[in-house]
């Protein structure tokens, strides 16, 4: 269990300390203009963290020891769920479909020398780290641990979250699953629709991999379209 929920709960303390300072500062003035600058020093320091819990915990990822994918068609599918969660993401920022402000994330504000270094920082977080850690959490873990907890079946009552075939199916545990997904992110309709996404390729793959490549490529398209654009209120 620890393996899957280590990385993701890493991931969390960094926000939550990111979002307590930025609290502070709003009763200390002189902390405001440090804490601006902040999540820049934070998000890459959150990522080496995460990734090394990631690799010290790579051994217990059986549902990773597999092929990247096992199929052409597996392959272009996962292509298509991770271009098309991008193209319906960037369109999906109305006003009452966003919880709280959005700042974004402009390595710029660093200055020209640094920029580009934070700038590749985040791209490799978002594309490579985040989304290793987000499905072994949600689409490994999270999903089969709820099939434990509600089973179709209450004689089949376990502990043992990994007794579950990976991408087993049972409303609660895709409901709340993808809910629980999109209460994560500032945008939360989009994060509502990009679990759902990934939760409907791991019940066809029944494989974390497609669900893995999916969300990188997304994250990765996101990324492309941030730096070309300068809107940075999508990181």
């Amino acid at each position: 269990m620890w393996p899957r929920i280590l990385p993701f709960v890493l991931y969390m303390a960094f926000l939550f300390v990111e979002s307590a300072l930025s609290s502070l500062s709003a009763w200390i003035p002189a902390l405001t203009s440090w804490v601006a600058l902040l999540p820049l020093w934070l998000y890459p320091a959150k990522i080496c963290v995460v990734l090394g819990a990631l690799l010290i915990c790579w051994r217990h990822y059986d549902e990773l020891h597999t092929r990247l994918y096992q199929s052409y068609r597996e392959a272009l599918l996962t292509l298509a769920v991770g271009v098309v969660v991008y193209l319906a993401w960037v369109r999906m920022d109305w006003p009452w479909a966003t919880l709280g402000p959005v700042s974004g994330y402009n390595p710029w504000q660093a200055g020209a020398e640094l920029g580009a270094g934070l700038a590749a920082m985040r791209v490799f977080g978002a594309a490579v780290v985040v989304p290793v850690m987000e499905e072994l959490f949600w689409r490994s873990f999270l999903i089969r641990f709820i099939i434990t907890m509600f089973p179709a079946d209450r004689s089949e009552v376990t502990s043992d979250f990994t007794s579950v075939r990976l991408g087993a199916f049972t409303p609660i545990s895709c409901v709340a699953t993808v809910l629980l997904f999109g209460s994560e992110h500032n945008l939360w309709l989009a994060g509502i629709m990009a679990g759902l996404a990934y939760n409907l390729l791991l019940y066809r793959t029944r494989r974390l991999w497609p669900c893995i490549l999916a969300h990188g490529l997304t994250n990765l398209l996101l990324g492309v379209h941030v730096l070309r654009t300068g809107e940075w209120q999508w990181w």
